[in-house]
């Protein structure tokens, strides 16, 4: 007995379709929310910021949408995260640990890991746009690995109205990576020029 060509037609496009519906089940699915503000409130302790903190990275401040935490073995797009609480307090001369962590978040290009791009953007900015409270909460979290968070909502550095980061006498801080310094090109006071020549014509014209 001969199968009809439009049937088979049909079974394989129903076998194909099958196998791959199995195929499809067979690969985990992970459903993707859109970001939620955490909710802050005056009366939370460092620990309970921290745990806010870590809600942030993982959504509104897409945190870990680049950067890892405790892997071991690269590549790696951006810094691994896995004790920056203990590494953030020597980090960068006269800055303690918040404000290393801070500045990391507002001015990510004053200071730029060795072996990575100037390519992070300030968190606080479009379009991420954590608040002050937020950073706080996402500074308390990183305490955490590999130290004990100390920032509470009061918490004052030098980007949200704190103490100076650079400590006194500093110097100047080096321009980003990848900035160039233009070069001063002094113009010549034309009008000054022309009435000093007019002067000495006039003064030989005299002498004469």
């Amino acid at each position: 007995m001969r199968v009809p060509h439009i049937v088979r037609i049909g079974a394989l496009v129903l076998a194909t379709t099958g196998f791959y519906t199995y195929v499809g089940q067979m690969v985990p699915q992970k459903e993707v929310q859109p970001p939620v503000d955490a909710t802050i409130r005056s009366d939370m302790t460092s620990a309970d910021m921290a745990a806010i903190g870590r809600q942030i990275m993982e959504g509104k401040g897409l945190c870990l949408t680049c950067h890892t935490i405790g892997k071991t073995a690269g590549p790696f797009r951006f810094p691994d995260l896995g004790g920056v609480g203990a590494r953030a307090k020597g980090r960068v001369p006269g800055l303690n640990d918040v404000e290393y962590l801070a500045q990391s978040m507002y001015e990510p290009s004053a200071y730029v890991v060795e072996g990575f791009p100037p390519a992070m953007p300030p968190v606080n900015k479009p379009p991420i746009g954590l608040t002050d409270q937020e950073i706080l909460c996402v500074i308390a979290y990183l305490q955490t690995l590999g130290g004990t968070p100390t920032v509470t909502l009061q918490t004052k550095h030098h980007y949200n109205s704190g103490a100076a980061a650079a400590p006194a006498g500093a110097p100047p801080a080096s321009p980003p990576k990848g900035s160039q310094l233009r070069p001063v090109v002094l113009q010549p006071a034309v009008g000054h020029l022309a009435s000093a020549v007019a002067s000495a014509k006039a003064e030989g014209g005299a002498e004469r």
